[in-house]
């Protein structure tokens, strides 16, 4: 049984969530500070971290960029903003996606499925993928350039994956949304250009001079062909 770690202060919003996913399966634990938060997502109790963004003594955006230095959880932050830059700041350090409070149970349940799916995904007869100097293995999910380990987030290891699967071939933001997501109706599509802009940051890619990773202006991306 997959077990998520739900961080919030407020116990309405922790009881809503934990009651949903509890009933679609999940062992749900609890907490209310950033700083147990922390240890307990990084201690490998959680297979998945659903996190308020407004937390007293330690936002959200805080507690999920430490969580980021020491582990690779999936994380889903829940945001009571409706602003872009709420949104772009939880996927800058490092969530994998975001809730809008209020926000439909069926949608945080199907982020949260599809998210565990794809952590625990381990496709053990793909062989490793190479790009010039990238290597994927798609049965670690381990990545690397030029021999150095490269740290990628769940959803980003999935969007570059999808890519890396068929260099050349151009892939649109809701065919990401469905490689990466696993569904593309709840999801704004331009989380895939932040996702994509982090991606090529870690690789240390160029989007003026792509090595790896290529935009289509109006269309969407594709891994460039090694040659």
């Amino acid at each position: 049984m997959a077990r998520a770690l739900v961080v919030d202060d407020e116990a309405n919003i922790r009881e809503l969530v934990g009651l949903y996913l509890q009933s679609a399966g999940l062992e749900v634990e609890y907490c209310t500070d950033g700083a147990e938060a922390i240890s307990r997502a990084c201690g490998g109790g959680c297979d998945i971290v659903v996190l308020d963004i407004m937390l007293p003594s330690m936002d959200g955006i805080e507690v999920c960029r430490r969580i980021r230095e020491r582990s690779d959880v999936p994380i889903i932050m829940l945001t009571a903003r409706e602003g872009d830059l709420d949104k772009v700041g939880a996927l800058e350090t490092g969530a994998d996606d975001y809730v809008t409070k209020p926000f439909s149970p069926p949608e945080l349940v199907a982020r949260v499925r599809a998210l565990i799916r794809r952590a625990g995904t381990h496709a053990a007869t793909s062989a490793p993928i190479r790009i010039g100097t990238l290597e994927l293995d798609p049965a670690t999910r381990d990545v690397s350039v030029a021999g150095s380990h490269v740290a990628l987030t769940a959803r980003e290891f999935d969007l570059l994956h999808a890519l890396a699967r068929q260099p050349g071939v151009v892939l649109t933001r809701r065919q990401l949304l469905e490689a990466a997501w696993g569904f593309a109706e709840y999801v704004d599509e331009r989380g895939v250009d932040v996702h994509i802009r982090h991606i090529r940051e870690k690789l240390g890619d160029d989007a003026a001079a792509p090595r790896f990773v290529e935009t289509v202006r109006g269309v969407g991306y594709r891994a460039v062909r090694d040659s």
